[in-house]
Parts: C-alpha cells; structure tokens; sequence
C-alpha cells in the first residue's frame, strides 16, 4: 500500500540513492499543450534537505523541463524498483532552473559530477511525496550508463555545446521559451 508525505524519509532517500534512473515530468498550462516526460540516467541527482531536491540536467535536443518550470513550476520526479522490493517513488513539486551565470550555481554545483555537457541544474521544493507498490514494474539488470551523451558533449566542447543550445534549446516544443532564452537574447 501506498504513503502520502509531506517530506522524504531516510528510507526513501536510501531508495533514491540505489536507482540507476529516474524520471522527470512537466507540462505546459496550454490544454493542447505537450506533457514532457524524460529519462534521466548518470549520477545526477541530488537530495538538498528532506524537502528539496536538484538534478544536473544535460544538454539534449531539447529542453522542455525548463520551459515548462518557467511557465508554471510544476514538476514531477519517478523512481522504480527494477530489482529487489518493488516500489514506485514519485515526487511532486515546484521547481526553477539555475544556469551557471547564476549565484545559485556555485553552491549547488559542487553537489555533482564534472560532465561534459552539464547545461543547467533543476531544483525542486517539493510539496507531496507519495509511494506506491510498484507490482507491476518488470524486473530488470542494470549493465551500466550509456556514454554517448557525455561523448557527445566532449567533442563538441564548450564553444560547440553553447551553439548547440543557442539553436535547439531555447525554446519548447509548444513555443514556450526557456531561461536559456533570456541569456542568448542578451547577445
């Protein structure tokens, strides 16, 4: 049976700690709007106090979680047991984006690893934590993290991340713009 909490437990941290992979959706206000939901692998995430969390979001093709965050703020995060006890931990809240050029970002940054294309770091407040049995989620080995983004990023370097993400990561699918927006408007 399922758990309402208004804070994570040390268990459920503990359960955070051991999963290879968590989940992250958002969505914007618009009804016909798309539902953003993304897989989200190395070892990025981060528990900042019993109610906040952050993530080290890396550059990809697109980059509707931010867009969404500074649309409206609502965020969600899904954990899954693959193996051992089955369970499903999600988190809701409300969550904001820290680029490097902001004054969150040396405090938050040490938190993570140095990977090539890190872009951006989430951060969530979070309002509702609510477990469930998670009967139903297959069981799966884990066999290791994919590098090809880390790759990617690496020889692209720098200067090629940031022309990347001034073409594809400046706003969302539905049009709505992302913080990066703003910096490259700047321009």
């Amino acid at each position: 049976m399922g758990k309402v909490l208004d804070t994570l437990t040390p268990d459920l941290c503990t359960f955070i700690a051991t999963q290879p992979m968590f989940f992250v959706a958002t969505a914007p206000l618009a009804a016909d709007g798309h539902i953003n939901l993304s897989p989200k692998g190395y070892d990025c995430f981060r528990i900042l106090s019993p109610g906040q969390v952050a993530y080290l979001d890396l550059t990809g093709s697109g980059n509707e979680t931010s867009a969404h965050l500074l649309e409206n703020g609502r965020i969600t995060f899904m954990f899954c047991a693959f193996t051992g006890r089955p369970q499903i931990l999600r988190l809701y809240g409300v969550g904001r984006t820290v680029l490097p050029e902001h004054d969150a970002w040396a405090t938050l940054a040490p938190h993570f690893p140095d990977l090539a294309g890190a872009r951006q770091i989430i951060v969530a407040d979070l309002h509702r934590i609510q477990t469930s049995c998670g009967y139903g989620i297959p069981v799966m080995e884990f066999v290791e993290q994919r590098d090809t983004l880390t790759r990617f990023a690496a020889t692209k370097g720098p200067d090629g991340m940031e022309t990347y993400r001034r073409e594809h990561n400046r706003s969302s699918i539905d049009d709505l713009p992302t913080p990066l927006d703003a910096r490259y408007r700047q321009d």
